[in-house]
């Protein structure tokens, strides 16, 4: 293989962790809470289903009467598979090295709410989430190790937040959302060296703010509208190498990123003993178009090295549920929901093998005693197969052509405290 200067070495690198990390923060998490596990997330700004509302829609804290506090612990489990297509020349470059197992990590997406009226008509909220997040792993030595091995993405969501209930048919809510991002990502360096690896480590906190609104109309009819605003970051990071071959090029790098804004549209319905639940929602993914890298220290310090084109794609999201009240102290929940992806198929990496999913999931809610709560569900996503259509830019990263197979479980717990 030809030999690089160290500037183009460095710059290479930059351009390829960098990029499939704005990829891995385009993922979304919808894990929020344990209670709405059991409708698919479905309706949750019209549903007041407990503090965790706060969250979903502020407004709707205003529709519960008591102080709550509010703990959650989702446990995500998906299996992430890649088949690649064959050998080259028509196949991935790295065929030989395989197909990486599952990349898929188990995580676990806490999360903690507490809710509290300052006078019969205002009421203060508190959230603590992670909104994105992303937990990927590959064989250190496989097809497409030179495109990404771990990809490890956390955000810290603080959100505190206001109601006013202006009559019996309309409530308000605004928030403000201060949000850290944590990314760890690694991948291949050379064939050559098949055991060396690049690290690229970065963090930020943004400001945000959300909003929303609830109508009542009596008669079991609610309404609900919320909104998140993008969030700006300016991510700082160091790239270093686990090889002492490569640590003459150990450097600094920076980057902008949006990430996007959220808009729900939501119904709630009670009809006897059962609820409906539906809700649309809407991702504006746009946001990320393309993403300029700036090395700041090393042999490209103050040099812009990369416009890579991302070309994220608005999503949609659409859900129904249904919660059956048989007696005290049970309720019982199941509920269905679509999500489209905003990767595109020309730009999907194996940081982000995401495509459009289909969510199944039931749950139940015991209630033994006015001041505590116990919610439980569980979620099984069918994931569309995503191809890979990575063309051969250089002999490194070479090919990545193939798909990949998906499929995840979640399972949640919560426990809600009346005071």
């Amino acid at each position: 293989m030809k030999c690089r200067s160290k500037s183009a070495q460095v710059a290479g690198y930059l351009v390829a962790l960098m990029a499939s990390r704005a990829m891995a923060s385009g993922f979304q998490l919808q894990e929020q809470s344990a209670s709405g596990l059991g409708v698919a997330y479905s309706g949750m700004a019209a549903a007041t289903l407990d503090a965790s509302t706060a969250f979903w829609n502020p407004a709707g804290m205003a529709f519960i009467p008591k102080t709550q506090v509010v703990a959650s612990i989702n446990y995500i489990v998906p299996d992430y598979r890649f088949t690649s297509s064959g050998p080259p020349p028509t196949g991935s470059t790295y065929d030989a090295f395989g197909n990486g197992g599952d990349g898929g990590v188990s995580a676990a997406v806490p999360a903690l709410y507490m809710k509290m009226n300052v006078t019969p008509d205002v009421a203060f909220g508190l959230s603590f989430n992670s909104p994105f997040g992303l937990s990927t792993e590959w064989n250190a030595q496989w097809a497409g190790m030179f495109h990404a091995i771990k990809s490890q993405v956390e955000t810290l969501n603080i959100n505190p937040a206001l109601s006013y209930r202006v009559g019996d048919l309309l409530s308000l809510g605004i928030g403000a959302s201060y949000q850290r991002l944590r990314a760890t990502l690694t991948e291949g360096v050379t064939p050559l060296v098949p055991t060396a690896q690049a690290r690229l480590d970065g963090t930020d906190w943004a400001w945000g703010w959300n909003a929303g609104a609830l109508l009542d109309f009596g008669q079991g009819t609610r309404v609900g509208v919320t909104y998140r605003s993008n969030l700006d970051y300016r991510i700082a990071g160091t790239l270093s190498f686990n090889s002492p071959a490569f640590a003459a090029l150990d450097s600094s790098a920076s980057t902008v990123l949006r990430l996007p804004s959220v808009a729900s549209l939501a119904v709630s319905q009670e009809v006897g003993k059962v609820r409906v639940l539906a809700d649309f929602s809407f991702t504006k993914w746009n946001s990320i178009q393309q993403l300029v890298i700036l090395a700041t220290s090393g042999p490209a310090a103050g040099q812009v090295v990369s416009a890579e084109q991302l070309a994220f794609r608005n999503s949609w999201r659409a859900g129904a549920g249904l919660e059956y009240r048989t007696s005290e102290p049970w309720l019982w929940r199941a509920g269905v929901a679509y999500d489209r992806s905003p990767v595109q198929d020309a730009f999907r990496t194996p940081r982000l093998p995401d495509n459009d999913r289909s969510w199944l999931a039931a749950g139940a809610r015991y209630s033994p005693n006015s001041s505590f709560t116990l919610d439980v569900g569980y979620a099984y996503l069918w994931v569309k197969s995503a191809p890979s259509e990575l063309a051969p830019v250089g002999p490194v990263p070479g090919a990545l052509l193939g798909s990949y197979h998906l499929k995840t479980s979640i399972v949640g717990v919560q426990g809600t405290v009346a005071l």
